[in-house]
């Protein structure tokens, strides 16, 4: 049975083709059969030319510009379905995805959902806490376990009816990543407009929805996690300053993850601080929230004084 979702998937190298032919056969077996499959391609001519010549079954379409917000507009743009999904290069899809979000959209009000996403390392790192999982793209300890409304998805494992783009626009090419950039939240400023412009609608997350997400070995390390947090700062800062009055609601998410960190993670790991895992957790937990912080004020200055120029 075909289902009424595009999925929609973007690449910026041919280094991904592995990764990229696993993650569109794994959506070419859902149990609910996607109405077409995107593929979104920076504007390369060598990049389009081969992946033309390696990729079969899948609508390409080219980017105008470089960057990942403009790959996923030019995905929504060229989608037929009523709903639109986004899955990452590095990613696939558990049979199931599509049906358990399809379910979600039987409630009307419900404008977009996302599911979990589980990280897949190349070998287990007992040093990185689950907490952080929000550096590698993935679902992270401190997220709701259950079916519930959310304030906004996880670009690797997300969906929105096409309403939301008709009345709320696309995803702004000013903010997220852009190449390896590292700056984030552009499905946070997306969700967070999409909530304002259609009244009483909700985003669920439905952890029934699982996609895997590869982790590089190069981000199991202490310099990548201070970099990709200093810019989650930077990114936060970027959104607060065009969030105008909702700046509280922009980082209602945040907060509760704050709460979480100091009455929950952090206190179980006190508990058993003769272990050498927890001490290393605490550790990384502290220096990654002080990196966020740090990148939160960077933006702030970096914003008044663009202001000001």
């Amino acid at each position: 049975m075909s289902s009424n979702i595009s999925v929609v998937v973007s690449t910026y190298s041919k280094d991904r083709l592995e990764y990229l032919a696993d993650c569109i056969a794994s959506l070419k077996e859902q149990t609910l059969k996607p109405a077409e499959i995107i593929l979104v391609l920076d504007p390369k001519p060598e990049l389009v030319e081969f992946y033309k010549a390696k990729i079969a079954d899948v609508r390409i379409a080219v980017s105008q510009e470089p960057g990942l917000s403009n790959a996923r507009n030019v995905g929504v743009k060229n989608s037929r379905g009523e709903v639109v999904a986004f899955i990452d290069d590095d990613a696939f899809a558990d049979k199931n995805w599509l049906g358990n979000l399809a379910k979600n959209y039987e409630e009307r009000e419900i404008i977009g959902v996302g599911g979990q996403i589980t990280p897949l390392w190349d070998k287990a790192h007992r040093w990185f806490p689950d907490e952080l999982n929000w550096i590698l793209g993935c679902t992270y300890k401190g997220l709701p376990e259950k079916r519930g409304s959310i304030r906004n998805p996880i670009g690797c494992n997300m969906s929105f009816r096409r309403e939301a783009f008709e009345k709320a626009g696309y995803f702004r090419s000013d903010i997220g990543r852009f190449g390896k950039k590292l700056l984030s939240g552009e499905e946070m400023e997306f969700s967070l407009r999409v909530l304002e412009k259609i009244p009483n609608s909700k985003i669920m997350y439905d952890p029934s929805a699982i996609v895997y997400h590869r982790v590089d070995a190069k981000k199991a390390n202490l310099r990548y996690l201070c970099k990709r947090s200093f810019y989650e700062g930077v990114s936060k800062s970027l959104i607060t300053s065009v969030a105008g009055e909702n700046t509280k609601t922009a980082l209602s998410t945040e907060n509760q993850y704050l709460k979480h960190l100091l009455k929950a993670a952090i206190p179980s790991r006190l508990k058993r601080i003769y272990k050498f895992q927890s001490i290393s957790q605490i550790f990384v937990l502290t220096l990654s929230s002080l990196m966020v912080f740090s990148g939160f004020l960077a933006g702030k200055i970096m914003n008044h004084k663009e202001r000001n120029i």
